[in-house]
């Protein structure tokens, strides 16, 4: 079974590496403002995580239903991206030069771990025009148009599809030679699931783009935020979103200051919920008003499994990258 890759957007501003979950913190510095040891920071963290943990009350929905927690375009495997052919799937910009069934396939089953769900599907044509998002600008002395594939496009029906030699991107949309109805594996609220989701070949990738078929009214969206908004306790962050989930090791981004320090990740695991945050140090007196995500790794004393992770803050359920 292929694992999808996961849509990312492009912060502004990343810091480079990961913190470790189970290292002390450092002791403050000295002339840091009162309440940021990282005493207080761990204290103040672990109230607030406690309030998130108490006030999740899941609607049956997340249960029974399809929440999705990741966004409806994804890789299906390794695109073997230039830069050029990433801004065009970051930017979505595609052209088509196959004709897109317009017919909606017949109700499909989405695969739980826990059961199955059977829910309407969009057509490759209404997939499609979700899918993309315009033109890419002009640029002097590149062509708009990539040569056409010898032979003329198809609708492949095969599982692989097949490669053909990737043209200059740079200033041009990713170009759409097939479309097939197929599954992808998308994080859920119920864990991994096997989504129903049109599957298609870019003459410019390796592999093909995924556009989760599932129609918009059988889509339940992540709950609202739980908690009372409210100042941050002090030197404690918020998270996110999530980046990757293996087993019990969840990466995910702190949104820090540009003048935070001793950036440390910090967890609250329960059996039903885990809380996610950070620690930092400010001792600057001038800072820019800026957010920087910086990534973060913890690892849980079991695996995740299909408990929710929960920003400290606003005890809000996490969803992989930018929604």
């Amino acid at each position: 079974m292929r694992r999808s890759v996961l849509l990312l957007g492009l912060p502004l501003l990343m810091l480079a590496g990961c913190a470790p979950a189970d290292t002390p913190g450092p002791a403050a510095p000295t002339g840091s403002p009162p309440g940021t040891s990282p005493d207080h920071r761990r204290e103040g963290f672990e109230q607030r995580a406690a309030e998130a943990a108490e006030a999740w009350q899941p609607d049956p929905a997340w249960i029974k239903g399809y929440v999705p927690l990741q966004g409806p375009t994804l890789l299906t495997g390794d695109p073997g991206f230039t830069s050029d052919t990433e801004a065009a799937f970051r930017s979505g910009w595609y052209r088509e030069q196959i004709t897109l069934p317009a017919t909606r396939p017949a109700d499909t089953a989405i695969r739980f771990p826990d059961g199955t769900l059977t829910v309407p599907l969009v057509s490759a044509a209404e997939a499609y025009r979700e899918l993309d998002q315009g033109d890419p600008p002009s640029c002097p002395g590149r062509p708009k148009a990539p040569p056409r594939t010898k032979g003329g496009p198809t609708i492949e029906p095969g599982p692989d599809g097949w490669v053909t030699s990737a043209p200059e991107a740079a200033c041009t949309p990713l170009t759409v030679t097939a479309v097939r109805l197929g599954t992808a594996p998308v994080r859920t609220s119920r864990g991994e699931a096997q989504v129903p989701a049109w599957l298609f070949d870019v003459e410019e990738l390796k592999s093909p783009v995924a556009r989760l078929a599932v129609a918009a009214h059988a889509v339940t969206a992540l709950p609202e935020p739980v908690m009372p908004p409210r100042a941050a306790p002090d030197g404690v962050v918020g998270a996110q979103n999530l980046q990757t989930v293996a087993d019990a090791r969840i990466s995910y981004q702190l949104g820090v200051g540009a003048c935070d320090t001793e950036i440390t990740p910090l967890v609250l695991e329960r059996d039903d919920v885990v809380v996610v945050g950070g620690g930092v140090t400010n001792t600057a007196t001038a800072c820019t008003d800026q957010l920087v995500l910086h990534p973060v790794e913890v690892t849980l004393k079991s695996p995740l499994g299909t408990r929710p992770v929960l920003d400290v803050l606003t005890g809000a359920p996490l969803h992989f990258g930018v929604r």
